[in-house]
């Protein structure tokens, strides 16, 4: 896609004499720069719902998965009496 940009004239040498030391072409370094930057913004979203997840997770008493999983674990083999602690899947089938 074609677009046509407006640049200040001392950015624009600045961008073209970087590129040419590079052994690049304008085109590339600015392509590159705006991949960066958008980069840039999706992880600072990424970084703040991380931040409300774990203010959520925190605001209401979660715990975390090994324990959750353990506690779950604990209550299988007491409903259902697991006689071992090996994956059921894992276990050969009776004969």
């Amino acid at each position: 896609m074609k677009m046509t940009v407006e640049l200040d004239a001392d950015l624009y040498r600045a961008i073209r004499v970087e590129a040419a030391r590079a052994d690049r072409s304008v085109r590339s370094v600015l392509e590159e720069a705006l991949a960066a930057w958008l980069e840039r913004l999706e992880d600072a979203e990424d970084a703040v719902a991380g931040r409300a997840a774990l203010a959520e997770y925190e605001r209401t008493g979660g715990v975390a998965a090994d324990g959750f999983f353990r506690q779950h674990a604990a209550e299988t083999k007491a409903t259902y009496g697991v006689e071992s602690d090996a994956d059921p899947v894992d276990r050969a089938p009776p004969k």
